[in-house]
């Protein structure tokens, strides 16, 4: 089976998050991710320059915490995580389909 025409898949990067703050942020060159718990800054940096071919300027991680939510009269928590915002050079960009 050739693979090379597939994309990568990355256990660092899970999938990006698309939110109207991340859209916001895009424009100014800065692109968010939901990463895996244990993921790290150097890793994340690795996933990027693998998978998008670009070496970011910085890497910023942050938790997003779990929240109570209600709906439909049911009771129930949003899982939290962890995502990072990676910030490129002008002029590059990360198109998401």
């Amino acid at each position: 089976m050739n693979t090379s025409h597939t994309k990568k898949k990355s256990t660092v990067l899970l999938k990006p998050r698309i939110t109207e703050k991340a859209a916001m942020l895009s424009a100014q060159n800065v692109y968010t991710f939901d990463v895996a718990l244990n993921a790290t800054k150097k890793e994340v940096v690795k996933a990027i320059q693998t998978l998008y071919k670009f070496t970011p300027v910085k890497v910023s991680v942050a938790m997003v915490p779990s929240k109570k939510v209600f709906v439909r009269g049911n009771h129930g928590i949003k899982k939290g995580g962890k995502k990072a915002l990676v910030y490129l050079k002008k002029g590059d960009t990360i198109q998401f389909v």
